[in-house]
């Protein structure tokens, strides 16, 4: 289901957070990062803006926000205004009294390819799960480390593979760098552990294409050392069935976040319209229903 329908406005790589009785929708913006607001999860959004813009950047991708003693950290990739290549794109951490900014650039947190990432507090400390390149493995690509952080503004500088590429269906583009060499890439690690599991929901393969797919992978651990942990995707060899998909209604589904509201856990992600043969260019917020039991993850769309 649609959650947010404005003309001429997408929603891509939607983050929902929950703060004083509102939700709050961050989204991909090229001119800044953008945010919704609203008294209920479903609907009711209504546009607040960008809330962050720093001068001489642009393409700002996949923010997510945490909450900390009255302030809100921002964690974000963007790119310099005088070039084209994406690959300069570099995880930042920003800051705010407010869940609608201004969000004020603070430092550049880790060095050019890092993206998507989503920082998460337990009861071990704080962790960042994000996406870097692999530009000579078996299946090269980009892909999904955990690291932890000394606080929120500091990486402790030892990451370690989380979710990578497995399958042809996560190819991103066929000889992109080199003949021979397919690029695959998994992207949009959010984490969240439920009855003892860990699960770390990802997308796959390509925003602009038909098949881009939201899947996971799950540990069962005693353990909140979120960088240590074993993750295994819940995928069957030879078998492309993932979490969430294009049907007949939507297209391009991919990269979510995940909330609980009344006791139900809902995954936020974005998704095109088929749009006179084809799909629209406008990736909008869409939502549905989670369900999480014995390390299996289920998905009912509204």
């Amino acid at each position: 289901m649609k959650i947010i329908d404005i003309k001429g406005k997408s929603q891509a790589d939607p983050y929902v957070i929950k703060s004083g009785g509102k939700f709050y929708l961050y989204c991909t913006g090229i001119e800044g990062v953008e945010c919704y607001e609203s008294d209920r999860l479903k609907d009711g959004w209504t546009y607040a803006g960008t809330v962050l813009k720093t001068e001489g950047q642009k393409e700002y991708w996949a923010p997510s926000v945490i909450e900390e003693d009255g302030k809100f950290y921002m964690y974000y990739s963007s790119m310099p205004e005088d070039t084209e290549d994406v690959h300069l794109q570099n995880i930042k951490v920003a800051v705010s009294d407010s869940a609608t900014g201004d969000f004020v650039f603070v430092k550049d947190l880790l060095p050019p390819f890092s993206i998507d990432a989503h920082v998460v507090r337990n009861e071990c400390g704080l962790f960042m799960f994000y996406c870097v390149n692999d530009y000579d493995g078996e299946r090269a690509g980009t892909y999904i480390v955990c690291d932890k952080m000394t606080d929120l503004l500091t990486m402790a500088g030892e990451p370690r593979a989380t979710v990578v590429p497995t399958s042809d269906e996560e190819i991103f583009e066929r000889d992109r760098f080199k003949k021979g060499q397919h690029w695959h890439t998994v992207e949009g690690a959010f984490y969240f552990k439920k009855d003892g599991y860990h699960y770390c929901m990802y997308s796959g393969n390509c925003y602009m294409k038909p098949s881009y797919h939201i899947g996971y992978a799950v540990c069962k651990s005693a353990s909140g050392e979120l960088n240590k942990l074993d993750f295994v995707k819940a995928e069957k060899p030879g078998v492309f069935a993932p979490l969430i998909t294009a049907d007949g209604r939507e297209t391009s589904t991919g990269h979510n976040s995940v909330i609980e509201d009344g006791g139900v856990l809902y995954a936020v992600y974005h998704g095109r319209d088929y749009e006179n043969g084809g799909f629209s260019k406008y990736r909008t917020a869409r939502i549905c229903r989670l369900y999480a039991e014995n390390g299996i993850l289920g998905a009912e769309k509204i």
